[in-house]
């Protein structure tokens, strides 16, 4: 958290998860019933937090040069309140919601600016994750500037925490470092197949999560609540709102403290993904920031998906098309969805940490034959 706290300029409180912080902040910032203008494109887990913290989900236009909200096609006289996404590490138009209540998810974003301004350091709250730049395989950290919010949101959280499980937070530390090593020692094919026979990924048919509309329906009736909503938000990662106890505290510590020195490495990786002529145009509008995942948009992404992992690269934060063509009954529909389904279909997000790797097979890959206005 110090990390972070350092960044932000802001009071910190630790979280198992992002996914916990995201609604503690909506819940403690917005009134069942508003309105929340949100990205169409995000994990599908954020959706459901949206309606758990009694919200009605406003689906905008996005941006086809970044994959975030469109801020210059929104109306935000219509909306109470903005959740940015800040999609693989690229920076929403923060400033351009001025005057709304604004959550910032900056799980992608640790590392980004936005006009010298850390993210981050722009809404009501801002939500960290542990698992994605510092790669601790759990762990969040909610950002408010009030200490009187802290305190409160602390209340929040702890009559949500679940107790603790020594064994989950050893398989939590011990699968984070075995993907860690996997990467170091280009055994990512083996590692996959390995998880697959194990069955450490959840099945699916269709969609990540299973909409299953008419128990949605259901849990609607009790929001704003979090754990009538559990089994859609817990996708993946099932100890979402279990407290940490001290092996996972202690690795998430290390893991964060790590970031910065891998700054240099991950902007190198940046800047050679940055000359594929399929690179996403708002990546190069900034070279300087470290991202999480640089995105690609290429012409035939499955392909180009199972030929990465013939050559050890796991091609990882895909999500499913967009939210008002996944929810259409639980969503207000964006003005303009052509553009979203565009990106869900085109974009390859890249490691630019493992950079080098990569290169070799993208090269061979062509930007999309279509815009995304056909």
């Amino acid at each position: 958290m110090n990390h972070i706290a350092a960044r932000t300029g802001r009071h910190c409180l630790s979280l198992p998860s992002n996914r916990l912080g995201l609604y503690l902040a909506l819940r403690h910032w917005c009134v069942p019933g508003q309105r929340l203008l949100m990205s169409p494109i995000s994990a599908d887990e954020i959706l459901f937090l949206v309606l758990a913290a009694g919200l009605r989900p406003v689906i905008a236009p996005l941006s086809p040069r970044d994959g975030n909200i469109d801020a210059s096609r929104v109306d935000l006289d219509a909306v109470d309140a903005v959740l940015t996404t800040n999609l693989y590490g690229l920076p929403d138009a923060a400033p351009a919601f001025a005057g709304k209540i604004l959550v910032e998810d900056v799980a992608h974003a640790m590392e980004s600016d936005l006009d010298g301004r850390p993210l981050g350091t722009f809404g009501h709250a801002s939500v960290f994750s542990l698992s994605k730049h510092p790669g601790a395989g759990s762990g969040g950290v909610l950002a408010v500037e009030d200490a009187a919010d802290l305190l409160a949101l602390t209340r929040a959280r702890d009559a949500l925490l679940t107790p603790s499980s020594a064994r989950a937070d050893l398989w939590s530390v011990a699968t984070s470092m075995a993907r860690q090593a996997a990467l170091t020692l280009n055994l990512v094919r083996p590692a996959l197949s390995l998880a697959r026979r194990l069955g450490l990924e959840e099945e699916r048919e269709g969609y990540r999560v299973a909409l299953r509309p008419q128990e949605l329906a259901t849990a609607l009736k009790q929001a704003p609540s979090l754990p009538p909503f559990d089994s859609w938000v817990r996708a993946d990662l099932h100890d979402y709102r279990a407290r940490r106890g001290p092996l996972a505290r202690w690795y998430q510590r290390r893991r964060v403290a790590g970031v910065p020195r891998e700054r240099a490495r991950r902007l190198a990786g940046v800047r050679r993904l940055a000359e594929l002529p399929t690179v996403a145009p708002a990546v190069l509008d900034d070279l300087s920031r470290p991202l999480f995942r640089v995105p690609l948009l290429v012409h035939d992404r499955d392909a180009a998906i199972g030929e990465l992992e013939r050559h050890g690269v796991s091609t990882g934060y895909l999500y499913d098309p967009p939210y008002d063509d996944y929810a259409p009954a639980f969503t207000e529909r964006s003005p303009d969805p052509a553009p979203a389904r565009w990106w869900a279909r085109h974009v390859l997000p890249v490691d630019p940490m493992y950079a080098a790797r990569s290169l070799p097979v993208l090269r061979r890959f062509e930007p999309p034959r279509r815009g995304p206005y056909g």
